[in-house]
């Protein structure tokens, strides 16, 4: 059978890619990795190394033209949770002008550009892209969904942390899927009981199962141009409208609280440890031991801002070294290097106390081992990446589920 050919966008290390090439039935056609905040782009070179320099692009993706870019099936990304108002110019006051270097454009102008646009869309986010900004709970989220309705797509979204569905790491991050009206699964959720699509028949749902219908689902109707949405989705109320599963067509919403029904296996934070080959350098010395103790602690403690203004600081203690029989935090970009720190993980060994190592961080998102190895990048940097990337099972599992829905 035919692979689905596929746009990968802030391909970091290659996250997306990896999940679905291990299904089988897709093929990256094209990629775009560009790190705006370094001179040496690490990241797009560990990508050139594992998948090829052919039809990779290591360019600011909003300087790259639409043209440049191969027609395929399906675009997938992580884009980065930025700032998403919208404002109209004078000089131009039919266009809508996103801020510029928010990267959530350049995917609405390429798929606005191009004249065979992807039929279906698969992107991540950190969960919190629901409920931001503060001031207008949801609205950044309110205007994705509405430019992508005029752009012709329905969309279906859950929040999904990884180690719900057995995966060695607790991460929450927000995966949604985008339907083209030129497909039969556009046809099939406008056509379908919306609760139903939510619960049991939806791609997502079918890729990993939710409990049966609660009572908390909620429908509305996002009305208005994006500008009006801009300045005025939401303003006031402290919580947003959505929910953390939910689908979208023709401008209205249908969204409800889902719970993760799973009861297979679950991987753990000691299942990927590597014994007797870590080096010295990850272990903490005695000397440092009071640092990350007190880091890790729980704390109250009177503070001083730089205006002289005296507040309470207080903070919970973690578990201090993390739980081995247990799911891993969520990786941070910090996670590397030696210094204490109060995020950073840390497992007791028969040797002592030590810190993760890059190996093990891939497999806590389930990327092979030593994928980001690579002359010149350091293991700070490894760590960076993995805080960045997604947990590949997701990815593939999700991209299984699509596949079979698109060929059924």
């Amino acid at each position: 059978m035919e692979k689905l050919r596929v746009i990968e966008l802030f391909a970091g290390v290659g996250g997306f890619r990896l999940g679905l090439e291990q299904t089988g039935n897709y093929e990256v056609v094209w990629s775009n990795q560009w790190e705006p905040s370094t001179k040496t782009q690490h990241a797009s070179m560990v990508y050139e190394t594992r998948f090829g320099r052919e039809n990779h692009s290591n360019t600011d993706i909003s300087e790259v033209p639409t043209s440049a870019i191969p027609d395929a099936d399906v675009l997938v990304g992580g884009f980065p949770c930025q700032d998403y108002s919208v404002a109209t110019t004078l000089q131009n006051s039919k266009g809508l002008i996103g801020k510029k270097g928010v990267l959530w454009w350049s995917i609405h102008r390429m798929l606005s550009e191009k004249k065979i646009p992807p039929k279906y869309l698969f992107l991540e986010n950190v969960d919190r892209l629901l409920k931001s900004p503060s001031t207008q709970r949801g609205r950044d989220f309110a205007i994705m969904l509405k430019s992508l309705d005029e752009l012709g797509y329905a969309v279906e979204w859950r929040v999904i942390n990884a180690a719900e569905y057995g995966m060695p790491q607790r991460r929450r991050r927000v995966f949604f899927l985008g339907y083209h009206k030129s497909t039969s699964l556009y046809k099939a959720i406008k056509n379908a009981d919306k609760a139903n699509w939510i619960y049991k028949s939806g791609t997502l749902s079918e890729a990993f199962p939710v409990k049966g219908i609660s009572q908390k689902s909620t429908s509305f109707s996002i009305d208005g141009n994006l500008v009006t949405l801009s300045e005025n989705f939401n303003e006031g109320q402290k919580l947003s409208p959505f929910q953390n599963t939910g689908v979208f067509i023709d401008g209205k919403v249908f969204t409800a609280k889902t719970t993760p029904n799973y009861d297979g296996k679950h991987k753990i934070l000691g299942d990927v440890l590597q014994n007797g080959e870590v080096t010295e350098d990850f272990f903490i010395p005695e000397v440092d031991l009071p640092k990350w103790t007190y880091l890790k602690g729980a704390k109250k403690e009177t503070r001083t801002a730089k205006n002289g203004y005296e507040y309470t600081y207080s903070e919970g203690g973690m578990i201090f070294p993390d739980a081995l029989d247990n799911a891993s935090r969520t990786i941070i970009t910090g996670e590397g290097g030696r210094s204490p720190s109060r995020f950073k993980h840390v497992v007791r060994t028969k040797k002592g106390l030590r810190r993760l190592t890059p190996v093990e961080l891939e497999r806590l998102n389930m990327f092979p081992d030593n994928h980001t190895q690579l002359e010149g990048v350091s293991d700070t940097k490894r760590a960076f990446f993995m805080g960045n990337a997604l947990v590949i099972g997701v990815v593939e599992k999700i991209g299984e589920t699509l596949f079979k829905k698109i060929k059924a």
